[in-house]
């Protein structure tokens, strides 16, 4: 998934930290990516040369060890009865600054089958701090580890298994970790990261390189090409895809985008602009359905009409229309099975904070930004506002870590020294927040729509997410013009939340839906 936050909108929460959302880190020096710590001086701070500190000789500069040589294993998995057979290799790439100097490396986990034409899916999760692990072994890698659904527990084994819902019969796949995230790291100074890798365009430039620079070194440049970007790298995603296309010289034929943080404004002026409220209730109406076992596409239809007609109309109308707003109240409150008071003093206008405390309030626990059906228990429940992690934030981390650490030091062999970042805070932390971050991707979007006619893109959403709730993007889709073949983008939903995908029936029609858009382009 997309983990950190701060980025999908908090919606009138704060900023979340989206892969995931609401994650307390501790304070911590920003370089997380360097695991030995610099030899120190004496405690009077004087060495012995007449309290000069000699120069450190030309070996000890550099406190990291370098990375491994890149490793490989062959595996199979179990695939609707087929057994596939394929190659792992881990290894990593190097970044280069403007003079040539290697600056980072970006580790890559890519899955490879032999076949001609076999085309190549590169993939991104975001955070930004997130590794690429959620969409691996989370949604379409060949194996999978169960994890973020209701009752799953962080000391649960991370046992692997064959993946119902794996891209890889149909497409070689590509997983990378940006700077901070995973193994791959900076070799740069902490304001030089910062200004190198943790900014809007600077991501975006050495993300795309490393796309390039994987395709030419595998002698794939001629391959159809496919990126899928999860919550922030669903932001990433369009802009990845643009500047490929007009500044590398590598054009993609589709992109998916999972759970994506595509148009930041959307959640702001909730005092004067009903768009914030319509961009929630359907997802929080969705979770209720799902507890009362009537969550479908045609209930989900209803819903959606109702939010962009009826409610709409009576939000920006105000409460001056007493019947028609009492009303709404009374429609919310049947929608989202909450308690009538709650709603009335709520104006209908459901904060997410609010929400995800009272939806399980009577059972001690709170709903999980991400997937409110998802729930922990509360451990300050007298508390004013939410003080407790995210349910799903506190549960994934250890599984995940446990399992890609065991499978690229283990299994694959790529033996390193170093800590594995599954979701990293320092990274968060020092990202900048700057316009072109606050700017979204949908520019980026529609570029790449209009410059390439052939190109494809799918938003696909989980109905329960409240990070980055669907309907956000089916607004934000609304207002994009028909450019050729209106099917070439589309916005399709599944139960589940922020990582939908972890629901087999979810992800394998996931599956369904991304090998029709490849057979299409």
């Amino acid at each position: 998934m997309s983990i950190l936050s701060p980025i999908c909108p908090r919606w009138r929460v704060g900023l979340l930290v989206c892969a995931l959302s609401c994650f307390a880190f501790p304070s911590a020096p920003l370089a997380a990516q360097r695991d030995r710590p610099a030899p120190s001086a004496d405690n009077t701070g004087k060495s012995d040369s007449g309290g000069k500190t000699p120069a450190k000789p030309e070996a000890e500069k550099n406190e990291l060890p370098p990375l491994p040589p890149e490793a490989h294993v062959d595996q199979t998995t179990e695939l609707n009865g087929k057994t596939l057979h394929y190659t792992v290799t881990v290894g990593a790439l190097p970044v280069r600054d403007s003079s040539g100097k290697v600056s980072g490396e970006v580790v890559v986990t890519a899955y490879t089958m032999p076949g001609k034409d076999r085309p190549v899916t590169f993939a991104l999760n975001g955070g930004p701090g997130a590794s690429s692990v959620y969409l691996n072994f989370g949604a379409i890698g060949p194996k999978h580890l169960q994890f973020g659904n209701e009752g799953d527990s962080p000391s649960d084994p991370a046992v692997l298994t064959d993946n119902q819902g794996t891209w890889l019969d149909f497409t070689d796949l590509v997983f990378i970790d940006p700077i901070g995230t995973g193994f791959s790291r900076s070799e740069v100074s902490e304001d030089e990261t910062r200004k190198q890798f943790y900014s809007t365009e600077a991501d975006i430039e050495y993300l795309s390189r490393i796309i390039y620079d994987w395709l030419v070194k595998n002698d794939r440049l001629d391959s159809r090409k496919y990126l899928v970007g999860e919550s922030y790298g669903g932001f990433r995603g369009p802009r990845i895809t643009y500047f490929l296309q007009s500044q590398l010289g590598v054009a993609m034929n589709g992109v998916v985008l999972v759970s994506p943080y595509l148009n930041p404004t959307i959640g702001q002026n909730g005092n004067l602009s009903p768009i914030p409220w319509m961009v929630t209730l359907p997802s929080i109406t969705a979770a209720n359905l799902e507890r009362e076992h009537k969550l479908t596409s045609a209930a989900m239809q209803d819903v959606i009409a109702y939010d962009e007609g009826v409610y709409a109309t009576t939000l920006i109308k105000g409460p001056a229309d007493k019947a028609d707003n009492d009303a709404m109240i009374a429609k919310v409150t049947e929608m989202t099975g909450l308690d009538p008071e709650f709603v009335k003093y709520s104006g209908g206008r459901l904060s997410i904070g609010a929400y995800l405390r009272e939806a399980h309030r009577e059972q001690g626990k709170l709903g999980s930004i991400y997937d409110s059906n998802v729930t922990s228990y509360d451990p300050f429940p007298y508390a004013p506002e939410q003080e407790a992690n995210d349910p799903i934030l506190a549960s994934i981390i250890a599984p995940v870590t446990t399992a890609m650490v065991n499978f690229i030091t283990n299994t694959v062999g790529w033996k390193v020294d170093a800590r594995y970042n599954a979701l990293s805070g320092e990274v968060n932390r020092a990202w900048s927040r700057d316009e072109e971050l606050r700017s979204g991707s949908a520019t980026q979007l529609r570029q790449a729509i209009a410059a390439d006619p052939k190109l494809r893109v799918m938003i696909v959403h989980g109905w329960n997410d409240l990070s980055c709730p669907f309907m956000g993007s089916v607004l934000t889709v609304n207002q994009i013009p028909v450019m050729g073949d209106p099917t070439r983008l589309s916005v399709h939903e599944f139960p589940g939340g922020h990582m939908f995908y972890t629901r087999e029936p979810s992800r394998v029609a996931l599956r369904s839906d991304v090998m029709a858009m490849f057979a299409q382009h």
